[in-house]
């Protein structure tokens, strides 16, 4: 197994001063479970232990930026658990096998496709887009999870837990491999609201031959006959396979966090099938509940080809509408000036993504960062500076990040602290770091960044010195305009003249 830092979290805990005021709301989050917003409580109260399970990547490919949406909204439910005081202990899995194309339990396995589109072993890709997607999360300012564990180093979990199944009755074999039996599990509709008996075959998902009902799936698939050799194959009781994808998240949860634990979430699309499916796995077997609030994201969407004003469709990999986070970066967009447009908006909420809202991201992340360097700039400058942080701020960011994680309240309270001139800039500061332990903007890293300025423009910054000294002031404007039209802004200021790159 791949274990990366099994301290559990627990940075970003406030004073317990700011715990006990009497206007401080409780943390309160939507349950898909149960269609409602209820208040959290953990399993473990008295140790204020929090266990979170977080489907991760399939890593055939790059994430997408609206994959990435899904896993900031779940740092930002981490953070304010955090923040709220509590410990936390997250597990992420990387699936490296057993992903197909489609639902249906048919088409190519996604690692196999994506290493005969590259020439390279599903070894190679899966580590290559492994540590893509690591990087990700390190430029968008993600926490890492407690665990990661990847499918293929838990086969003997997942061999177990189809053999607990097959002991209740709950599977059977067709031709291409061991299936769960849904008739078999009268909850199976409860989770996602189906309505099992008006589901037509083909009508959720196209039914292999011999399926006893539509929403059956694969536990354990065999090796095809026919084609190339799988590269990655089993031995099982059932024969020479590979595992179903649903099957690893439920026997790797399990492993780690025990028959029960806190919060398990995932994107919107993983509602009907991927996570109704898990609970089948698991709450069958068990007999318990096995988890206690599911939280999902909803999509980041792009305008669709059609000629239908305000028609969008959801970005993705198979609609081959998606963007990533390099080529982002490759159009000079700050990573966190996309963390920045995602906290603007709702987790729950689709967000539809234009250049044009990420121009405007850009713009406000580049100035929140630039005001807050100016009070980090003033004081160095000040002395004897009032300091500490200011609960009633603290108080409002609680109330709003406490209402199911609220960003965009959230966000603007932080800038209602930057606008607040009754606050020292030393206030503001520690205050605006303590709420960026769940904004994640990286405020105590924020610093001036020194610009390599062309040569063609410091030619005519000193002319543009000389014509001030003369007091040439048309002929200044006319070189500041010009300056500006080669993409850089002038800033005439008491500390004298200073220029940047205008984002």
């Amino acid at each position: 197994m791949l274990i990366v830092n099994q301290e559990l979290s627990n940075q970003g805990n406030v004073s317990a001063e700011i715990h006990e005021r009497k206007n401080m709301k409780n943390l309160v989050l939507y349950n898909t479970r149960e269609r409602k917003k209820i208040p959290f409580i953990a399993l473990d109260p008295e140790q204020k232990l929090v266990k979170m399970y977080t489907c991760g990547p399939t890593v055939y490919n790059y994430a997408h930026i609206g994959n990435l949406r899904t896993y900031i909204f779940e740092d930002i439910l981490k953070r304010t658990l955090l923040f709220y005081g509590f410990q936390v202990k997250h597990v992420m899995n990387i699936t490296d096998v057993g992903h197909l194309t489609d639902d249906a339990d048919r088409g190519e396995d996604k690692m196999e496709k994506g290493a005969f589109r590259e020439g390279k072993s599903v070894w190679d890709i899966a580590q290559r887009y492994t540590d893509a997607f690591k990087q990700n999360l390190k430029d968008l300012n993600i926490l890492d999870p407690n665990i990661w564990c990847k499918a293929t180093d838990h086969i003997a979990q997942q061999i177990d837990l189809i053999q607990k199944l097959e002991a209740k009755g709950l599977t059977y074999r067709l031709e291409d491999g061991i299936y769960y039996n849904t008739a078999q599990f009268p909850e199976y509709k409860n989770f996602a609201r189906l309505d099992i008996e008006n589901i037509k075959a083909g009508a959720r998902v196209e039914v292999v031959e011999g399926k006893k009902n539509p929403t059956d799936f694969a536990l354990w698939k065999f090796s095809p006959k026919d084609g190339p050799k799988r590269q990655m194959e089993w031995e099982s009781p059932w024969g020479i396979g590979f595992p179903g994808w649903h099957i690893e998240c439920s026997a790797m949860s399990m492993h780690y966090l025990g028959e029960q634990f806190d919060i398990h979430c995932g994107g919107i699309d993983h509602i009907p099938v991927h996570h109704t499916n898990e609970i089948a796995q698991v709450e069958a077997v068990t007999n318990k509940l096995w988890v206690n609030f599911w939280l999902h994201g909803e999509f980041l969407v792009v305008q669709a080809s059609s000629d239908k004003e305000g028609d969008t469709k959801r970005m993705g990999k198979s609609e081959g509408n998606f963007l990533t986070l390099e080529v982002l970066k490759s159009k000079n967009y700050h990573p966190l000036a996309y963390r920045y447009l995602l906290l603007n908006a709702h987790y729950r909420s689709q967000l539809i993504y234009t250049e044009d809202a990420m121009q405007s991201a850009q713009r406000g992340f580049v100035n929140f960062k630039e005001k807050i360097i100016q009070l980090k700039e003033s004081i160095g400058k000040e002395k004897n500076l009032k300091a500490g942080i200011h609960e009633d701020y603290v108080s409002q960011f609680f109330q709003a990040i406490g209402d199911d994680l609220n960003t965009p309240q959230a966000l603007a309270v932080a800038w209602k602290i930057l606008g607040d001139s009754s606050l020292s800039p030393l206030e503001k500061l520690q205050t605006l770091e303590k709420l960026d332990e769940v904004l994640g903007l990286g405020v105590a890293q924020m610093k001036a960044e020194t610009q390599e300025i062309p040569a063609e423009i410091s030619q005519i910054l000193e002319e543009r010195i000389h014509a001030r000294k003369e007091k040439d002031w048309k002929k200044s404007d006319l070189l500041r305009d010009k300056i500006k039209a080669m993409g850089y802004e002038v800033l005439d200021g008491k500390d004298g003249m200073k220029v940047k790159k205008i984002q």
